[in-house]
């Protein structure tokens, strides 16, 4: 593929793309503190997030990346070593079943409290034998676009992905979850717990017309930032990192959640790895910033998204969720909670078809 020309986000987008291609081999990047290792997604190094670590401790964790969660999870059972790792909700009742994970002591995170009570509200994260993940952070899966060249009533509708007219100008997500979000609700569900024969069969077929319009699927928000700045994409399935990354290089970006079929949200948050080769009372120190007041200013300005204290959003303004676009709005949304493992590994499996063709 040539693009007409190369722009490179800069700031943290760039640094994304460094940590991309360094997370495919899991390889540690921006190697400081040796006491801790933080596997996590590309761009959650920003230090404002966790400056309270770095207070206490005089340096950030080491930090080693990956970009999608399968993939963490596949490194981490393959034998990975490190301390604590960032993955979003539906994916932890893998890590417990694997044995790779164990319950965090609340009694060391004086903010536990302070979480939305929302964010805990499954056996999979708390249950009778502790706290097995701690929720930090939430956002949004919905169109972005190119406000110069995409007219807003074409991204009214979410088949905008299937739409001729924009066939080779839109980008996916390589991330099964994402995609099977948008293709329920494309086809009319808003609610993956209990996914009929029927309702799988008929997002795949829409996910097979949605693929012939893809370009290029982006593996990290910071990629799906460079496709869309390069002029290769004008429709993207994206979340909010992508389009702040963009707006931080004054692109016309726009973020689309209210279309007629709606958004998806999700959450992510960090587990407990067992046999980490690193200091536990640093895993503590970790989580203890993360889940400061200071660092919802943080996590909202570096990379889009919401934080899951009440007292960390309460430090932002409602202006501020409307232009990253984690506002209260009246449209359909998928929540990305966690769904049937069955399931799940169905849709994966469909996905990685899709993408070959069949």
């Amino acid at each position: 593929m040539s693009f007409p020309r190369l722009v490179i986000p800069t700031g943290l987008a760039l640094r994304g793309l460094v940590a991309f291609a360094l997370g495919s081999v899991a390889m540690p990047a921006f190697a400081a503190d040796p006491e801790l290792t933080v596997f996590d997604w590309a761009g959650f190094e920003e230090p404002s997030i966790f400056q309270g670590y770095i207070d206490k401790n005089g340096q950030s964790p080491t930090f080693a990346f990956y970009g999608d969660d399968d993939e963490a999870y596949q490194k981490l059972a393959s034998g990975f070593k490190a301390d604590v790792a960032h993955p979003c909700s539906q994916m932890v009742s893998k890590y417990r079943d694997a044995g790779l994970i164990e319950p965090w002591d609340t009694s060391k995170i004086p903010a536990f409290a302070t979480l939305d009570p929302k964010f805990l509200n499954s056996p999979v994260f708390k249950d009778d034998k502790g706290v097995w993940y701690i929720p930090t952070d939430w956002g949004a899966t919905a169109i972005a676009y190119n406000t110069e060249k995409v007219p807003a009533e074409d991204v009214a509708s979410l088949n905008v992905f299937i739409d001729p007219k924009y066939e080779g100008r839109t980008s996916l997500p390589d991330s099964a979850d994402d995609v099977w979000a948008l293709a329920y609700l494309a086809t009319g569900v808003t609610n993956w717990d209990n996914i009929t024969d029927e309702q799988f069969t008929a997002a795949a077929d829409w996910l097979r017309k949605a693929h012939a319009n893809v370009s290029s699927y982006w593996a990290d928000p910071a990629e799906m930032a460079q496709l869309m700045a390069s002029g290769a994409v004008d429709v993207a399935w994206s979340w909010n990192d992508g389009p702040t990354y963009l707006k931080k290089d004054n692109f016309p970006v726009g973020f689309k959640r209210d279309t007629k079929e709606g958004w998806s949200s999700f959450f992510c948050g960090f587990v407990n790895l067992k046999d980490g080769p690193g200091k536990e009372e640093k895993a503590y120190d970790f989580i203890n910033a993360w889940l400061a007041p200071s660092a919802g200013v943080a996590l909202l300005d570096t990379i889009g998204y919401g934080h899951t204290s009440s007292e960390a959003m309460k430090q932002i303004t409602e202006e501020q969720k409307v232009e990253a676009g984690i506002n209260a709005i009246d449209a359909p949304v998928l929540d990305q909670t966690p769904n049937q493992p069955e399931m799940r590994e169905r849709q994966l499996a469909e996905f990685e078809k899709i993408k070959s063709g069949f």
